[in-house]
């Protein structure tokens, strides 16, 4: 596998990522972004293995660093869901300004959280997206947050929020917090794992805590609702940190070709290690179908009514 660092801009900001293609391969190659998962980055070791499968099916895969992470620029205070989501469209256009890319053949994969959740905000959001894959995400914000305290601790949470909204207006500035602990609560199993270790301390531990409003407003399940575009959600039973039923939900709601694929007897971190073989064939077989055989535009009749604009195996 062939790694370049690679950069454009959104709205103004530097945003850095990896370019990965196949060993001897000129392209121009099929491709896929990928953006992380929560307060994820490129160059994270938990990725390369998805990335290694994809490259060697032929596919291209970009990577990138939101802005505010890692070598990206901007202000990791002013960290952004909503931002991350913009970033990933300007993604795809990079993406079509490369002539090793076939401009009608792109993908988007997101794994863990907000990972999960922006690829179907992407796919929603750019019709050049032709397929997805969103593994363990989230499907509603505010549900997610709530899900992580206990009710006690949830209504404390909103008055801090509506005491920060004040100050913002009053003062100009609101609190500062660490998103893992104030924002996100890590589970026990967060605490202990190795998964993350390599990137872990590189990870911005202050942010403005506005971003918790946002997180309120993150909505995935309202665009995969009716989402034609093709959809695998990979999930896992009993999930403590992206709810179980978030990944159903999603499957349920689009109205494209869709599979969901659940993993069962292991938990949110130790199923990247325990299930990737299984796992990442399906998913290189789902771009395999839906965006590297892209040469025929195909017409599929659905209960929900007629899809004409999505590229299907030739």
């Amino acid at each position: 596998m062939k790694v370049e660092d690679v950069a454009f801009y959104s709205e103004g900001e530097r945003v850095a990522g990896l370019w990965r293609t196949p060993d001897e391969a000129a392209g121009p190659f099929p491709a896929i972004v990928h953006g992380p998962g929560w307060m994820g980055l490129r160059d994270a070791k938990l990725y390369v293995r998805y990335h290694e499968a994809l490259t060697q099916a032929g596919f291209g895969v970009l990577v990138i660093d939101y802005r505010g992470f890692g070598d990206s620029g901007g202000d990791p205070e002013r960290m952004s869901v909503e931002g991350q989501v913009a970033d990933l469209v300007n993604a795809v256009t990079y993406l079509t300004t490369r002539e090793d890319v076939r401009r009608e053949a792109i993908g988007a994969f997101g794994s863990g959280g907000t990972g999960g959740g922006n690829a179907i905000l992407l796919a929603a959001a750019d019709l050049r997206v032709r397929a997805v894959v969103s593994q363990l995400p989230v499907a509603d914000g505010q549900d997610w947050l709530h899900r992580m305290r206990s009710e006690h601790e949830w209504v404390d949470f909103l008055k801090a929020l509506e005491e920060d909204r004040r100050d913002r207006v009053l003062r100009g500035e609101g609190r500062l917090v660490n998103p893992r602990e104030e924002i996100m609560i890590p589970t026990p199993e967060r605490r202990t794992t190795t998964v993350k270790s390599d990137v872990d301390a590189r990870i911005p531990t202050k942010v403005s805590l506005r971003l918790a409003d946002e997180i309120l407003r993150y909505r995935p399940i309202d665009a995969a609702a009716g989402l034609a575009t093709p959809l695998l959600v990979i999930g896992i039973e009993d999930d403590a940190v992206t709810p179980t039923d978030h990944a159903v939900h999603l499957y349920e709601a689009a109205a494209g070709p869709k599979e969901l694929v659940m993993q069962r007897n292991t938990t949110h971190y130790a199923a990247y290690d325990q299930y990737w073989e299984s796992v990442t064939p399906r998913i290189v077989q789902w771009f395999t179908t839906y965006v590297r055989s892209g040469d025929l535009l195909v017409r599929t009749r659905l209960p929900e009514g007629e899809r004409t604009d999505w590229l299907g195996p030739a």
